[in-house]
């Protein structure tokens, strides 16, 4: 005998909701106390909504994704109620286990501050050291000072891990120590004071160095807040990068962040190494000058004393006034440009390491780059620390080696071209085009390997490149180009004669008389000379597997970034 047929009613039939109506909906409903459950934020279960709405008017149920709100019927709202009782005896016995905790807690942190911990003068003096000496320190009963990094809290035992800047140290308190009022309301990124003996780890465990502190007395120096201002809640992995930027403060603690700025001052010892090893002597150039380098439309102006002044672009040229004194040369120092641009390879200040080099030819320039950048990249890793944290932020990094490929850019135009990788203006590119960031990019990765890439046309470099002898349409030029980040350096031959620059200064448009003291490179006892310039964060960036410089620079500073 076929079912009765189930009477639906029209939308015409359905009685208008009263106010006060609790709107209920399987597919789009969430059952969370909402403002009022309504059509447009409805709940999701009708034992929810019963529950927590419990003398409400009216229930409204939609039953499919198109249809209109209904009344509930009486057997579903009678099931419900049922459903409803369930959820308020499982609300009662959360509630009762609540409470149940919040008494067991109260009654250890009632114990617990009747611990009064202090120190065994029977011990030893404790010998002051940084964690990094801690290896060669162990047996030995140390005081170690720092921030709490990590903290793990069991029955009778607390393990701490403590970071001084020179490393990690896991500490290792138990007794009384573990069960104190102070250790188990601890809290991350609290300074500590911390005593006790440095033992290896017992076999089959792990701990920073293989080693850890077995804690005797500690004590605390600035307690960090908790709670909702505790340092997990403030900085979150996951959260925007502008609320992270202007939380570098904090960010800064973190082991990513903490291991970037180990290998960035590794690589500015690596630099400086490699320089003294060639007898290149460093100088520090003014910050502040009156002449641009790479075009007044990326110089800071400001008024010095009255007259107009710019934030240096590059020390190249003053570099270039000490190589009749001084010999080879380099600096660095921070250089500023006022880019407009939020790529992820720039920022408005960076830091800048610059050579000049007398006596020398374009072949020369070449070689001399290939031996500075491969030399530098070999002392960074020989230092074990630094290696292993390039290892952590960069599995696949491997390190360069000579020689770099060698490559015109007019053969970068063809390679670009028969790859069908189009210009800024999405056409073929032709002899002129800048090659853009993309597409450089492009070939760079593609090739995945460094590239000396050589003799740009005038039009697109500076004023005081040399020409090519055998074509004065392009310059003795070069950009090193690396995978996974693109350009890290540019250098140049420049130009020596006199006649030849003064010819330059008028095809820019530019006014050479500031220029007095750079011109009498030229007039007193001139010669062939080059040099370049490198981005140290850009060369982190590759070396650290970093996805934007940003990550690189201590306080970055780009278009309306300049805080903290």
């Amino acid at each position: 005998m076929a079912s009765p047929a189930i009477e639906k009613l029209s939308i015409e039939d359905i009685p208008p909701p009263p106010a006060g109506t609790i709107f209920i909906d399987d597919f789009s409903g969430v059952d969370v106390i909402s403002a009022g459950a309504t059509t447009t934020s409805p709940v999701k279960s009708p034992a929810f909504a019963v529950y927590t709405f419990p003398n409400a008017p009216a229930y409204y149920l939609r039953r499919q994704v198109d249809s209109p709100f209904e009344p509930i019927s009486a057997s579903a709202l009678k099931k419900a109620k049922k459903g409803a009782e369930g959820l308020a005896k499982k609300a009662k016995a959360a509630e009762e286990l609540k409470a149940k905790k919040d008494a067991d807690e109260a009654k250890r942190l009632e114990e617990a501050s009747k611990i009064v911990i202090k120190p065994d003068l029977s011990l030893p003096e404790a010998k002051r050291i940084k964690i990094r000496d801690g290896a060669a320190n162990e047996g030995t009963r140390v005081v170690v000072q720092g921030w709490v990094h990590r903290l793990r809290l069991q029955k009778g035992l607390a393990f701490l891990v403590l970071r001084d800047g020179t490393g990690f140290l896991q500490c290792v308190l138990s007794g009384d120590l573990a069960n104190a009022y102070s250790t188990i309301t601890l809290t991350l990124e609290s300074t500590v004071t911390i005593y006790g003996i440095i033992h290896d780890i017992p076999e089959g465990h792990f701990a920073p160095g293989s080693h850890e502190l077995v804690v005797d007395y500690y004590d605390i120096v600035g307690l960090a807040p908790g709670g909702d201002d505790a340092i997990s809640n403030r900085v979150q992995e996951n959260a925007d990068p502008s609320i992270l930027l202007d939380l570098r403060h904090l960010v800064l603690r973190g082991e990513t962040m903490t291991g970037i700025f180990k290998v960035r001052a590794a690589l500015l010892r690596s630099f400086r190494r490699v320089y003294q090893e060639l007898g290149i002597l460093e100088v520090t150039p003014p910050c502040m000058v009156q002449t641009q380098v790479e075009g007044g439309s990326t110089l800071f102006a400001f008024k010095y004393y009255g007259e107009d002044a710019y934030l240096t672009q590059s020390s190249q040229l003053y570099l270039e006034t000490c190589l009749p004194a001084l010999g080879d040369v380099f600096c660095i120092q921070e250089s500023f440009r006022a880019e407009r641009s939020h790529t992820r390879r720039h920022l408005s200040e960076y830091t800048h390491v610059e050579a000049e080099l007398a006596f020398l030819t374009f072949d020369d320039l070449l070689s001399h780059l290939e031996h500075f950048f491969t030399k530098t990249i070999q002392y960074v890793l020989e230092d074990e620390e630094i290696a292993a944290i390039v290892k952590k932020l960069n599995p696949s990094f491997v390190a360069p080696q000579l020689p770099f490929r060698r490559m015109t850019y007019e053969s970068a135009l063809e390679w670009l071209n028969e790859h069908g990788v189009p210009n800024e203006e999405g056409e073929t590119f032709k002899f002129g085009d800048d090659i853009a960031e993309a597409a450089e990019r492009k070939m760079t990765d593609e090739i995945n390997e460094p590239i000396l890439l050589t003799r740009f046309p005038v039009e697109i470099k500076s004023f005081y490149m040399q020409k090519c002898a055998d074509d004065p349409r392009v310059t003795e030029s070069v950009d090193i180009l690396m995978p996974n980040v693109g350009e890290i350096a540019g250098g140049s031959m420049r130009i020596y004669d006199l006649d030849e620059l003064m010819k330059a200064y008028k095809r820019e448009n530019m006014d050479p008389t500031p220029y007095y003291w750079f011109n009498d490179q030229r007039v007193y006892g001139t010669c062939p000379h080059g040099g370049y310039g490198l981005g140290t964060e850009r060369i982190l960036a590759w070396l650290c597997d970093r996805f934007t410089v940003r990550d690189c620079s201590l306080y970055p500073r780009f278009t309306g970034r300049c805080k903290p």
